[in-house]
């Protein structure tokens, strides 16, 4: 007797990916008929039968959280990851834990997979790009899906949506410059035109404007080698710039690395701040002033969301910001 057909049998049929008959199978819409009738098609040639009610029974009782990270490397995801992982774990959940690098197409297929393998829910810090296609995958599977950091869906919000208050964060870090007496304070890092970028960058901007000063916005990538090459740019291009808002502690840690070789004092000739307060800032030298976002209680309130919409079925609310706090230290002359 040969083995039962498979949903990969199915996909290879009819010639597409087995996400695609995921989304046949759960009755999606966005599947374009001519796709849905080749997927009925090779079900019906190869003999295979969907057992739908042993998938709702998978997904309603797994004790599965899908936690789908757009960047591990990033030490304040790990940081999140990790305790995330540590506060489900003292309520009997386990964590099913995805890395998409900032890949989109990787992001949709490590869904679907998660979906077909039953999760109770999803707690997503997506990529940009592609989101209709993560967003339908979701919507089909009707899994509890809380966003965290960063959101698929700006405009019409179909799943909830936490976040620090980056706004507020950009706003004391300028004034925190402002008062240590910087004339000339740059924004550094973050890719131009993202959400998230933006965000963090609107309290800055809105600081200087109410003190009548000009923006210097130099965007990029959030790593330190980005924050080492801009130390050095400022030198040369930007010389009047006597204080930096880094977009993250990756991008201010590089600044940190590069100023000694460049021979300008941190804290003295260009006050740093960054944005995050991950672990390193603690340990950095000079030590990194840094927005924190209490990754800790950050972690310990997403895991509460989730499970209580997985077990009680109390929804979180559509959007909610948790707060910031500027922790001050020898990197802007405190």
């Amino acid at each position: 007797m040969g083995q039962r057909p498979t949903i990969l049998d199915v996909a290879k049929r009819a010639g597409v990916s087995k996400s695609t008959v995921s989304l046949v199978l759960q009755g999606n819409k966005t599947v374009k008929e001519s796709t849905r009738q080749a997927v009925r098609q090779a079900m019906a040639d190869i003999g295979y039968v969907y057992n739908r009610s042993a998938a709702t029974l998978r997904s309603s009782s797994s004790g599965l959280i899908g936690l789908v990270i757009n960047d591990l490397r990033n030490p304040f995801f790990t940081e999140f990851a990790a305790l995330f992982q540590m506060e489900l774990a003292k309520n009997g959940f386990a964590t099913v834990l995805a890395n998409s690098d900032e890949d989109p197409d990787l992001q949709t297929r490590m869904i679907s997979s998660l979906v077909e393998h039953g999760v109770s829910g999803f707690i997503v810090s997506p990529s940009y790009g592609a989101e209709q296609d993560a967003l339908a995958v979701l919507e089909a599977s009707n899994t509890p899906t809380l966003q965290v950091f960063r959101a698929l869906d700006a405009g019409d919000r179909k799943f909830p949506f936490v976040a620090p208050d980056y706004e507020k964060g950009g706003r004391l870090a300028t004034e925190h410059l402002l008062e240590m007496g910087c004339k000339r304070i740059a924004f550094l890092g973050g890719l131009e035109g993202r959400p998230v970028t933006e965000e963090r960058m609107s309290g800055y901007l809105a600081v200087l404007s109410e003190a009548g000063m000009e923006p210097v916005v130099l965007t990029g990538q959030a790593t330190r080698s980005f924050g080492k090459s801009m130390a050095a740019d400022l030198q040369a291009n930007h010389p009047d710039v006597d204080g930096v808002l880094c977009f993250n502690d990756l991008v201010a840690l590089g600044v940190l690395a590069a100023c000694p070789e460049l021979g300008v004092r941190v804290g003295t000739d260009l006050r740093v701040v960054g944005f995050d307060d991950i672990e390193d800032c603690r340990d950095s030298y000079p030590s990194l002033t840094s927005v924190s976002c209490n990754i800790p209680d950050f972690a310990k309130s997403t895991a509460a969301q989730i499970l209580g919409w997985i077990k009680n079925g109390k929804r979180p609310a559509l959007t909610a910001r948790s707060p910031v706090q500027l922790i001050k230290r020898a990197s802007s002359g405190t």
